[in-house]
């Protein structure tokens, strides 16, 4: 096994004349690419920086900026992306754990810094990968919806047993999906491990990643430039269907597109298939275990209808569980943990598995269906109720698009019920209408004691609803 990330050195290597990135006018070769990678091997070794550094990289989407994430790789740094967006006090944590330098697209006032075009502007050095199997490679913050940031620490060695990184760990799913990166669009922030991992599986596969126009509609951009697959959260996947409905946007080139970041509403599914075709593809993951799952378009014709429901089969070499109701996972390029929390850990891993904290089940044909977060609990009478199912009654409903469930202090019941839902193209939903279905499947304590329209629900730095927002909205 080659370490990472030996192996994407090895591929782009193999015609230094191919196109890999777009942005704007550019066209960048992996030749010009690997070229820019010495260059940036050279300049933070003539900064002291190398095996075991903190390298914390606050940057836009740009060719250099993913040189500068490949070549932090190379030295053997921790590579610590940082998420736009976090409020200041969670901004400085982040960037005062671990760090022994910034790199930006400019100066910044936080202590030690190195521009992307400082590092281009270095020495040529030899791409021998430094780091060890135990050093982290990639420390991974959480969104912070919780308190304070989390830091997922994952391994050289995890990295080098990677779904996406190590093509020799390939699935029969995986190379379906690879298949579709001819032109990959890459948009969001490099920070994402998430983004990062997509867009070298396309990379990997003798794809072209196809940078846009800074906020350009999704299906825009795909029509532009002749885009063949990308991923994108379920906000964005609404967004994207709200065009197609508004607006006649060609996106027949698109043959592979992955919908992540949480639960995609079985009916919203098959809306998008009914408007795209058999294109659309679902993954599962977390920050602490990377991509888990996959539902494939060939599932979905396999299977009929009903597999919609599902979050999609397991990775070869992912292992799941199921311990009282919650789902533990096992596999090869999971986190060692948290950085400097051993409460957290302790939390997190138990014997080599991973403890999601997502509640669902395997069932009988080795799909994953989720029906909730262990923490997304509401108390009702001293009793638990998760907000999953109760979503999934509200949203599951002809007049409701989208549905959220969050819970709120009551004096009668110490917490209650509260919902918000987003209607459906030109209908309008009832709130009894809405109550009374939430009562007949699951009982009274589960019925909202407020149903709020939305025109549109609230999106945090993650990509994923802002449900914090939402209870603030109560107060």
């Amino acid at each position: 096994m080659s370490t990472f990330p030996q192996p994407l050195l090895d591929a782009l290597a193999e015609d230094p004349r191919r196109t890999v990135l777009e942005h704007g006018d550019r066209k960048v070769s992996s030749g010009e690419l690997l070229a820019t990678v010495r260059r940036m091997v050279g300049a933070l070794e003539e900064n002291g920086l190398g095996r075991g550094s903190g390298v914390a990289m606050l940057t836009g989407v740009s060719p250099e900026a993913f040189a500068a994430y490949l070549a932090a790789a190379v030295a053997g740094c921790r590579v610590i992306g940082v998420r736009p967006g976090y409020p200041p006090n969670q901004l400085r944590h982040v960037l005062t754990t671990g760090v022994d330098v910034l790199v930006t697209d400019g100066p910044t006032i936080y202590g030690r810094t190195i521009t992307v075009a400082e590092l281009a502007d270095g020495p040529r050095r030899d791409l021998d990968p430094a780091g060890g199997p135990d050093d982290v490679a990639r420390l991974i913050y959480t969104s912070g919806s919780t308190g304070t940031p989390k830091g997922c620490m994952q391994s050289y060695e995890a990295m080098s047993h990677h779904w996406s990184w190590a093509p020799d760990m390939w699935d029969d799913d995986t190379r379906d999906l690879a298949g579709h990166g001819e032109r990959y669009l890459l948009f969001g922030t490099l920070a994402s491990a998430v983004v990062q991992d997509y867009v070298v599986l396309a990379l990997h596969s003798g794809g072209t990643a196809v940078i846009p126009a800074v906020d350009e509609p999704l299906p825009y951009a795909i029509q532009r430039y002749g885009i063949t697959g990308t991923i994108l959260n379920v906000p964005r996947l609404y967004q994207f269907l709200d065009i197609l409905r508004a607006r006649d946007v060609d996106t027949s080139s698109l043959s592979g597109m992955v919908v992540a970041g949480s639960p995609l509403p079985p009916h919203r599914f098959k809306e998008a298939v009914d408007r795209l075709g058999p294109v659309v593809y679902q993954a599962y993951g977390q920050s602490e275990t990377g991509n888990l799952t996959l539902l494939t378009p060939a599932h979905i014709e396999t299977h009929g209808p009903d597999i919609l429901s599902s979050v999609g089969r397991p990775h070869a070499h992912v292992d799941v569980a199921e311990r009282d109701g919650e789902l533990y996972v096992r596999t090869r390029y999971a986190i060692s943990g948290y950085w400097a929390d051993d409460e957290e850990t302790a939390d997190l891993l138990a014997d080599g598995w991973v403890r999601t904290r997502d509640l669902g089940h395997l069932d009988e044909r080795g799909f994953v269906h989720l029906t909730g977060r262990a923490r997304d609990v509401i108390i009702v009478n001293a009793t638990p109720y998760y907000a999953g199912p109760i979503e999934a009654v509200l949203a599951a409903q002809p007049d409701v698009d989208q549905a959220y469930v969050v819970g709120a202090p009551d004096e009668l019941t110490g917490e209650a019920v509260h919902a918000f839902v987003v209607a459906a193209p030109d209908r309008v939903p009832f709130d009894d209408a809405l109550r009374g279905a939430v009562l007949d499947a699951l009982g009274q304590a589960c019925v909202p004691k407020t149903i709020t329209l939305l025109s549109e629900v609230p999106v945090a730095n993650s990509g994923k609803p802002d449900k914090h927002a939402l209870r603030d909205s109560l107060r």
